[in-house]
């Protein structure tokens, strides 16, 4: 049977808004350890997506080769000005196979998990797919190891 996210996904979600301030967001996401910010609104709806890249330096920074733009990461920008709201996602229920196909596919680090009713209820990052990687190797090595001793 098919692996599905909710086994490897991350629980834990730390979330912010979209009135939150760059710099604060930077140090919210250094002192939890992660790269990846998913943004919710009021009514706890998933509207965009915010990564450690995006906090260093923004696309539009670098929008044209004769412009240059000065930037500073201060809480005078906010998430909302810098957040990818075309939101990369997978389901609870996606198999492992189709997640990893979405992570290739559109080049992202990491991707909300949404539930059945499209909430956000976890984050699935390219080290829970490694890991999900790391237990099936380690479950044919030990079907390989029992076959051999019959």
């Amino acid at each position: 049977m098919p692996t599905k996210v909710s086994e490897y996904m991350t629980r834990k979600v730390i979330t912010t808004s979209p009135e939150t301030g760059l710099r604060e967001a930077f140090f919210l996401m250094r002192d939890e350890n992660i790269r990846h910010l998913p943004v919710v609104n009021d009514e706890g709806e998933l509207v965009g997506i915010v990564s450690d890249r995006e906090l260093r330096r923004p696309g539009w920074v670098d929008e044209s080769p004769e412009i240059g733009h000065e930037y500073h990461l201060t809480d005078e920008w906010h998430i909302s000005d810098v957040m990818i709201r075309d939101i990369v996602h997978v389901r609870t229920y996606d198999t492992l196979t189709k997640a990893i196909s979405t992570v290739l596919d559109f080049h992202v680090g990491a991707a909300p998990v949404l539930d059945k009713t499209g909430q956000l209820v976890g984050m699935l990052s390219a080290i829970d797919l490694l890991k999900a990687f790391q237990d099936i190797l380690e479950s044919q090595k030990s079907a390989k190891k029992r076959k051999q001793l019959v």
